[in-house]
């Protein structure tokens, strides 16, 4: 045989993992440390366009605005779910990917931690001198007496012929162990939570009401396991909103506080008590909490139509353009105006104040004089009889726009409207009239069962690392022989040996206990 073929046959030949060695190769990648960190840092990497990007969830007139400003922006986002995070399908793939990863690292954890309870301290080595930490002194020390005096400091101790043996620091194991575990109880109570919880969005505006059931939502959002049942029946009607401003200096204008003032009933046939519902103080009704999340203005119209009748009466929240000034967008739409349908785009000023060009500005968000200029006024078919849905903030898609009729545009709006004056529109069309402003909420409502769970377990995840950071696994061994006992010691934790030194000259003082030589 020649070399080269005896080269070749001693070559390490490649082997093949089929399709169970590529399994248990995935299993065991998957449930490794370093993966399980990997995706710890993707979940909370995946988080932050929650922070960033406005929550239909949490702030839907924030998306609604989005929309208007940036609409190919809008439909990016829409398309990657980013209005809607942490119900997407990449971020439940993360989550469940994390959940399966630390349930392979906690077993086999559990399984290890269970054998190093029931392990005894190892044997007393016979050259203590050898270990890290050595000391020697004179006395009559017996092992008993030198096992009672560790088992005071907490070792668990185990004796031998001329030798005591002490191992301590296995809550440093414990807290690893509950660390895992606790992070599987957050993952766990996370999806109980959106399983039988459930968050719904309303606006209301002064006066109205609200009664907790699917229908008075404007987006409800259900777990799976929850039905219409499942809802707290109580209902609250909004009386006053007011905010206070800042009104000098140079935060002139930022709002200092928001106060909801709420008529609550909490369940049917229930007193009715007041509440006042402010920012991070939620009304809480048998687990079912009630946030306020936005405020806006809401400009009560009457509209009359051609023939004489009012077509139209009442408040119309508007989605807000400049949250510094308050000053908001209104749409008015009059389907049953007669003998053509009327839409009006308008802009309300909470404090108006003419500018140098002729315009109008809003000076200040509080409503000081307020104002609504007249953008625009048409009349056609508005398309809401067509079955295709259409946004409260938009008088008409663009290609039914077109083929409406303006009534009046540009140059021929007239001078912003007071409360109580009106507008008369051309070719007797009808009239459109300001009489009067109030405020609109937007508020969520929130059950979420795994909420405690989710807190007790980030508690525990909190102590446990404590514990696992600050503990650290040593071990002391004494050996007696005739009138000399040598002591050594050692650490079970990297990086640890500094902060040993202190305590194992408290444990050689401890053993030596009225014994003066000591070397």
């Amino acid at each position: 045989m020649s070399v080269q073929e005896l080269a070749k046959e001693q070559e390490p030949k490649q082997v093949k993992l089929g399709p169970v060695g590529w399994l248990r190769w995935g299993w065991r990648t998957l449930t490794s440390m370093k993966t399980a960190l990997i995706l710890l840092f993707l979940l909370a990497l995946a988080s932050v366009p929650g922070s960033l990007v406005p929550q239909r969830g949490v702030d839907p007139d924030k998306v609604a605005r989005l929309y208007e400003q940036s609409p190919t922006l809008a439909e990016w986002y829409d398309k990657f779910q980013l209005f809607e995070v942490f119900t997407s399908v990449w971020f439940a793939a993360i989550y469940l990917l994390l959940f399966t990863s630390l349930i392979g690292c906690v077993l086999p954890r559990t399984a290890t931690y269970v054998r190093e309870l029931r392990r005894k301290p190892p044997a007393a080595p016979k050259k203590l001198s050898r270990l890290p930490h050595f000391a020697s002194f004179e006395s009559d020390l017996e092992v008993e007496r030198a096992a009672l005096r560790l088992r005071k400091m907490r070792f668990r101790v185990v004796t031998g012929d001329g030798w005591v043996s002490a191992e301590k620091g296995y809550l440093r194991e414990t807290g690893n162990l509950f660390f895992h575990v606790a992070l599987l109880g957050i993952l766990l109570a996370v999806g109980f939570g959106s399983l039988f919880g459930y968050r719904g969005n309303v606006l209301i505006v002064e006066g109205d009401g609200f009664a907790n059931t699917v229908a008075a939502y404007d987006r409800f959002i259900p777990g799976s396991q929850v039905s219409a049942e499942s809802l707290e029946p109580f209902s609250f009607q909004l009386t006053d909103f007011k905010v206070a401003y800042q009104v000098t200096g140079e935060k002139k204008g930022q709002a200092l506080d928001y106060t909801a003032h709420l008529k609550v009933n909490d369940s049917p046939g229930s007193p009715t008590r007041d509440y006042d519902l402010k920012v991070n103080d939620p009304l809480e009704i048998d687990g079912t909490q009630t946030y306020l999340i936005g405020n806006g203005y809401a400009p009560v119209f009457k509209v009359t139509d051609g023939k004489g009748q009012v077509a139209f009466e009442g408040p119309v929240p508007c989605l807000i353009e400049a949250k510094a000034t308050m000053t908001s967008g209104c749409v008015v739409k009059v389907p049953d105006a007669q003998p053509s349908q009327l839409g009006f785009l308008l802009q309300f000023l909470p404090t108006s104040v003419p500018l140098t060009d002729g315009s109008y500005a809003s000076a200040f968000p509080g409503e000081l004089n307020p104002e609504v200029q007249l953008i625009g006024a048409f009349t056609g078919d508005l398309g809401l009889r067509s079955g295709k849905p259409q946004s409260v903030y938009e008088l008409a898609p663009p290609e039914v726009l077109k083929k409406l009729t303006p009534l009046l545009m540009g140059k021929n709006v007239p001078k912003p409207l007071a409360v109580g004056q009106s507008v008369d529109l051309p070719k007797g069309a009808g009239k459109l009239e300001f009489t009067g402003v109030k405020q609109w909420v937007t508020l969520q409502t929130a059950y979420d069962p795994g909420r405690m769970p989710a807190l007790i377990a980030a508690g525990t995840a909190v102590v446990a690392i404590a514990l696992s950071l600050q503990i650290r696994r040593r071990r002391v061994f004494v050996r007696i022989g005739k009138g000399v006992v040598d002591v050594g010691g050692l650490t079970r934790t990297e990086g640890s040996a500094a902060g040993f030194a202190e305590e194992f000259a408290e444990i050689v003082k401890v053993l030596s206990a009225g014994d003066k030589d000591v070397r």
